[in-house]
């Protein structure tokens, strides 16, 4: 059942803020060595691995004495700046003991959202596993403007092993795994070793709390596991706090969670649609959401209800059915001021209502994922 996790060549690991930092939010050196350890064995073993690791903020916070817990955002960002460097420098003086270079690599949304950049990032990578170099991937916090994250470092670590055709995605956090119930509250909780399809059922199991230096839980994790499978990607939740869980997992033993990846693994064009952040919402009624999901059709301007946010032609999109739930993305043909005209419409009276008609899908199927 983990042969395709032996296999894996190209290997993406995120680490959690609870496992790199103490409880007073100081930086733990011995946890980030002993993971440290297992890339290098795994480097060794002619593997490219990237790490996406949290703890920027965390060990900023323990520079900064006597903070309160709840920072605004501006603060936050201020700690991020802080902590990057010294979670780099770190990095850098372990991986130096083993002569092998790490590079930081820091993202921001449009990093990913727009092709070219994308192509550069994906480039960029390429470069690096070439000369043998462990890329440090987090988020460009301290210039974020809306939000201190992509989401989520989870999240983030699904869209970078999209972003460089990853094999094997691992999570390292506080906990085992997936369980059938909240270990926390319940001694006969079950953990779950093996999912082959998120469905409503398992997204269920998820919580929304994380441990009081992380910032999501297990349902960021499940939100990482749609994309990462739907990419072609295997995703592993396993506990950091074991050492050589990382080494043992490549070894094909049975810890943790895995997530299976879909047999069809999506071309490059789509892992870059899926990895994108959308700039707006086209909000559906059933009747297309039916179309796109059950008949694999495009998304006409008949079925749009509302349009959430300003893009242009050419942009990408979320496509959200009436409850919220974004069930596709795709590139849109027509810009927001466009098809705020034109939504509800029979395709007939584009050219009537606009004076022109580029086409009559808004989001063609071939330029859209179905998530």
């Amino acid at each position: 059942m983990r042969d395709n996790v032996k296999a894996a060549k190209r290997i993406v690991v995120k680490v959690g803020s609870s496992i790199l930092t103490d409880e007073d939010g100081s930086i733990s050196k011995e946890r980030i060595l002993y993971i440290a350890e297992d890339i290098v064995h795994l480097v060794r073993d002619g593997k490219e691995v990237t790490l996406v690791s949290s703890g920027a903020v965390a060990s900023g916070r323990g520079k900064i004495k006597n903070l309160p817990e709840d920072e605004p955002i501006p603060s936050k960002q201020a700690l991020s700046a802080i902590g990057q460097g010294v979670l780099m420098s770190i990095y850098n003086d372990i991986f130096s003991i083993y002569n092998i270079p790490v590079a930081q690599i820091l993202l921001a949304p449009e990093d990913i959202s727009h092709r070219k950049k994308y192509l550069n990032a994906k480039n960029t990578f390429e470069h690096l596993f070439s000369w043998g170099v462990v890329p440090i991937v987090n988020e460009n916090d301290t210039v974020a403007v809306t939000e201190i994250k992509f989401g989520d470092n989870d999240t983030l670590s699904a869209l970078v092993s999209s972003l460089i055709d990853a094999d094997l995605l691992i999570l390292l956090s506080d906990v085992d795994g997936l369980y059938d119930k909240n270990p926390a509250e319940f001694e006969d909780a079950n953990l779950i070793t093996y999912v082959d399809e998120i469905t409503e059922e398992i997204e269920a199991l998820a919580g929304d709390r994380g441990t009081e230096r992380a910032v999501g839980g297990m349902k960021t994790k499940i939100k990482a596991a749609k994309i990462a499978t739907l990419a072609g990607i295997d995703m592993v939740i396993a506990s950091g706090f074991k050492r050589g869980n990382l080494v043992r997992i490549l070894q094909g033993e049975e810890i943790g969670t895995l997530f299976a990846a879909k047999e069809d693994r999506l071309h490059a064009r789509q892992r870059w649609i899926i990895s994108s952040m959308g700039k707006g919402r086209l909000i559906v009624d059933d009747g297309a959401k039916h179309a796109l999901l059950k008949n694999g059709k495009s998304l006409l301007p008949s079925g749009i209800i509302e349009v959430v946010g300003r893009f242009d032609s050419g942009d990408i999109v979320d496509i959200v059915d009436k409850e919220g739930k974004v069930i596709a993305k795709g590139i849109v043909y027509y810009s927001s001021y466009e098809i705020e005209k034109i939504k509800g419409m029979h395709t007939s009276l584009i050219k009537e209502v606009l004076g022109y008609k580029y086409y009559n899908e808004i989001v063609d199927r071939n330029n859209m994922v179905i998530m």
